[in-house]
């Protein structure tokens, strides 16, 4: 996302010739979305877009269950320690 927002950003700069960036080649400012598209690719390939979805799910579920056991009365394994 960051790769993205800093293409854009370059984008505008260049295209309305605002400062330093009006004097840079296209191939420059441009590059920003290429490595967006790359870290895409490597994030999808290599399964951490996933792992961080499931790790998601995983504390969603852990905090709907924490919150049932609260609904009833019931104390958790993590609260009857302290």
């Amino acid at each position: 996302m960051f790769f993205l927002l800093l293409g854009i950003a370059a984008l505008l700069l260049k295209y309305l010739e605002i400062g330093p960036v009006a004097t840079l080649n296209w191939f420059i400012v441009l590059s920003p979305f290429a490595m967006a598209v790359a870290w895409w690719a490597w994030a999808d390939a290599s399964g951490y877009t996933k792992r961080r979805e499931i790790d998601k799910m995983a504390k969603r579920k852990d905090d709907r269950i924490e919150k049932q056991r609260e609904a009833m009365g019931m104390l958790s394994a993590k609260k009857r320690k302290k």
